[in-house]
Order: structure tokens, then sequence, then C-alpha cells
């Protein structure tokens, strides 16, 4: 009973730009479960905005063998359970417990453990540009049939891009994604400016930490929070600032805590959102139990690649197709 990880590395389709910066390539870990003969892989994405890094998550999951080695009796399901709590929510626990989830599922349970949507909504990603070129892109999303913008923003410009989007893709909902990047704006006032667009939601607008900002503000577009909440410890400070939270499974450290984190959130009256580092398919796949009872989408990682893993996620319409 073994886990090997491994990096690889994607090239994206185009630049990507969110307020914190842009690149041109991915950077993933592989971890592969791995009994007698059978073995199961899972994906995760690194993320340096907590702290991480290929090698430190290497170094995760190496650590996690050797924490292996002290419990040689323990069944899969039973490591699931007793010893991947153990380590920090983060892209290491991820790729391990997703591993898991899929190893138990392939050589335990001859019926599927969840119901899964054959087709879901999801978002299709417009990255921070000139309004001029923003526009472009969505006008390309919209003719490839999307039904969901996520528009990715800074601080500069808020107001011309959205409205050059808009203008673009008049039949799509649009959420935006501020990153953190909106601290030192106006934040009622342009809440207010932003309702003339038809805005599903605003995700993140101020930095984790900050969020009492929002507290008290008019914000007539729901608010859905990201990098505040992690996992279900975080529900009680989304309270009174965010009507929505967008649960990722890099965040989460897995499956796992991502399924208790929606139920937290259901029980304190949040909506839920689905979102994803960029990624292969072989990460959304393990996303999809959580995407299939949420109330937004934002599973389009694969679309952002130049090339996805073979046999990957079908995106056809707007829509992530799970099965034909």
């Amino acid at each position: 009973m073994k886990f090997s990880a491994r990096h690889e590395r994607f090239e994206l389709a185009r630049p990507f730009v969110i307020a914190r910066g842009s690149r041109t390539h991915q950077d993933v870990v592989v971890a592969t479960f791995k009994v007698g003969d059978h073995c199961a892989s899972a994906e995760c994405t690194p993320y340096a905005r907590y702290g991480e890094s290929i090698d430190s998550v290497i170094e995760q999951i190496e650590h996690f063998n050797r924490l292996l080695e002290q419990h040689p009796t323990l069944s899969a399901r039973a490591v699931q359970q007793e010893l991947v709590p153990q380590l920090p929510a983060g892209a290491a626990r991820n790729a391990i417990d997703c591993a898991l989830w899929r190893f138990n599922a392939e050589t335990s349970f001859p019926t599927p453990l969840f119901d899964i949507k054959p087709q879901i909504v999801t978002a299709l990603t417009v990255s921070i540009d000139t309004p001029a070129k923003m526009a472009r892109q969505a006008r390309e999303l919209c003719l490839q049939g999307a039904k969901l913008l996520k528009v990715k923003l800074d601080a500069e410009n808020v107001i011309e891009r959205v409205a050059a989007v808009r203008e673009q893709a008049p039949e799509c909902e649009i959420i935006l994604d501020a990153n953190e990047a909106w601290e030192n704006l106006p934040l009622s006032e342009l809440f207010q400016a932003l309702t003339s667009y038809d805005i599903r939601m605003i995700e993140q607008p101020v930095p984790a930490g900050k969020d009492g900002l929002l507290k008290g503000i008019p914000h007539p577009i729901p608010l859905c929070a990201d990098e505040s909440c992690h996992t279900s410890d975080d529900i009680a400070g989304m309270i009174g600032c965010y009507e929505m939270v967008n649960i990722k499974l890099d965040k989460t450290g897995g499956l796992t805590e991502a399924i208790k984190l929606a139920d937290q959130a259901r029980k304190q009256g949040l909506d839920i959102m689905v979102g994803c580092m960029v990624g292969t398919s072989l990460a959304m796949e393990a996303a999809l139990p959580v995407a299939s009872q949420a109330d937004l989408v934002d599973l389009d990682g694969p679309v952002l690649l130049k090339n996805d893993r073979e046999n990957g996620l079908i995106y056809q319409n707007g829509r992530l197709v799970t099965s034909q």
C-alpha cells in the first residue's frame, strides 16, 4: 500500500490572467495509490497563494507514505477515514483523498457512490485584458454555446470591462471574480453600479481575513466567498458577509471535506458554488459529486488548456457532459 507522486505540466490555450498575475502553463501533481496490482490516481494543483509548491506537495505525499508504513494493517477505507484527516487541508490532501475515493469506488463498491448529473452547466472564463479584448473573449465563448461566463477582474476599469462583456454576451448569465482586489474601491457604489449589467454573483471582492468590510454594505448582487472559505471550519465567519461559498477540492483537501463543507453551508442558508484551480479532467471528475448538487459550477479547467488528458471530459455548448 503506497502512494507515488509526479509533477506534470500543461500548456494553456492562451495566457490566463487574474488579479494576482498571469501564466502560460499549469503545473499539477498526480498522486497514485497502489495496492497489489490495482491503482487509482488523482490530481491536485499546488497554489502559491496558499504557500504551496510542486515540491512541497510532493514532500507531503512522501511524508504520508511514511505514515502509512506505521499502519500496515489498515484497509484503504480505514486509511481514508483515520489517517487522511491528519494532513492539513490543501492540494496534497486533495490528491490523496480523491485517489482513495477512486480506489475504493473501483474495488469495494459494485454500484456508483454518487448520483452524477448527465450534463452540468459550467462557467467559462473570461480572463483580464482590455475591455475590447475581454469583449472578444466573451463573444468567442458565446459562439461556442456558453451559458454562464465567469469574468475575471482586478481593481481597474471594472465597469468598462463588465459593460464590454455584457454587450457581447446579452443572453449569458455572468458572474464576476475579483480575486480579493476591491478592498480600496468604493464598494457600495460599485455594487450598485453593477446591478445595471444583470450580474448573477460577485466572488471574493475583498481579501481573505478582511471579510468584515462587507458587513452592512448594501449589495443587491449576492456575494460569494472563495479565498476566505476553505473548509467547514470557516463557515461561521462567512455569515453576514456572503450568500454563497465556492468549494474547491484543492482548498478543502479533497472530496470528503468538500461534502462536509457543502452540508454545513446549506445548513447555514448559504448557496453552493463548486469551482476549480486550472487543471485537467482528472481533477474535475473528482468534484462532480458536489457539482451535481451545486447552485453554480465553474469546472472549466480543461477548457483553458491547449490539450487535456486523453479521454477527458466533454465540454459542449456551455455544459460539462458526464455521460452520453
